[in-house]
């Protein structure tokens, strides 16, 4: 999917691409300020399908550079495709813009649209505003019924800082100084913070007490024989799970040539596993499992952490 801004990151500078790079992660790890007469927030971090996902966040991206018109485009086009996110987002948009829709009560019927499905950021909207939905199945507005509602081609590109940071941002105090540790983490052991948050959110959504029926603990859910493999002497302590679940996690991704489709099967089922059937094992649990962890993520490749001084000192390989 070409950029809004229509820059080629490819003919970029080194010296660029690596400067880009960094103020991104620093993003990640000091906030994100949203830009005037824009939404407050980035897009959720949802595992919606990651086309989907992009989709908003070029939206986003449009919406901060005041390209209103584009935003719009985009939102609906996500929303034609079932993202309710995206509902949400048209909805909000529209009710500031009200010249850019349709119908005069386009935007607080999709505001509704995405109330009635459980969306908490439309139904507070709602509530906090003084007008009522119409009959929301005839006054939507009509790029939802279009077939001409945008790409949906995919770039492959990893999660957005800033998407994570909202997330990151919206956990309890205990869950988030536990993301912030598997963030601070990660670089040292040669992994991709994003990835490496994407997994414990799957596994144990930041809970260190976390046990599974099958004897996983803590974080990033390791097993005894994993634990011991990698040096874990309290399997329950937070940082020295984190720490052998991110060396686990750079084995397998050296193993595995940075394949995360091939990596996040074998941190679930076990590398053995994956090299029996040749991919992903055809268990259901594993398959949801990569599913997730791909929606998380979103690119098929992994990323090398552009920094280290925000990890601790690095650890000896295992």
């Amino acid at each position: 999917m070409a950029s809004i801004t229509g820059s080629d990151d490819a003919a970029m500078p080194a010296p660029f691409r690596l400067l880009l790079a960094t103020s991104l992660l620093l993003c990640a790890t000091t906030g994100f300020a949203g830009g005037n007469g824009a939404s407050s927030e980035a897009p959720a971090w949802t595992d919606e399908p990651p086309v989907l996902a992009r989709m908003l966040e070029d939206g986003y991206r449009a919406e901060r550079s005041r390209l209103t018109a584009l935003a719009a485009a985009r939102y609906c086009g996500a929303a034609r495709h079932g993202s309710i996110e995206a509902q949400f987002q048209l909805g909000r948009l529209l009710l500031k813009n009200r010249r850019l829709a349709d119908q005069p009560d386009n935007a607080v019927n999709l505001l509704a649209l995405a109330a009635r499905q459980g969306h908490e950021g439309a139904q507070a909207l709602l509530a906090a505003g003084r007008s009522s939905p119409a009959d929301i199945g005839n006054d939507l507005p009509e790029c939802l019924f279009s077939d001409d509602a945008g790409s949906i081609a995919d770039s492959g590109a990893v999660v957005p800082f800033e998407v994570v940071e909202r997330f990151i941002a919206s956990l309890s105090v205990e869950r988030r100084r536990h993301a912030r540790l598997v963030q601070r983490l990660a670089p040292g052991y040669d992994v991709d913070p994003r990835l490496a948050l994407a997994i414990v959110r799957t596994e144990s959504n930041f809970n260190a007490d976390a046990r599974s029926p099958r004897n996983a603990q803590g974080l990033m859910q390791l097993i005894p024989d994993t634990a011991e493999r990698f040096g874990v002497r309290n399997i329950m302590d937070p940082e020295q799970n984190v720490r052998g679940g991110l060396a686990y996690l750079r084995w397998l991704l050296r193993r595995f040539e940075g394949d995360v489709l091939m990596t996040a099967a074998a941190y679930n089922a076990g590398e053995g596993a994956v090299e029996r059937y040749g991919g992903v094992p055809p268990y259901d649990e594993t398959q949801e499992y990569v599913r997730r962890i791909m929606a998380f993520y979103r690119a098929s490749q992994h990323e090398q952490p552009v920094l280290r001084i925000l990890a601790s000192a690095r650890p000896q390989d295992s």
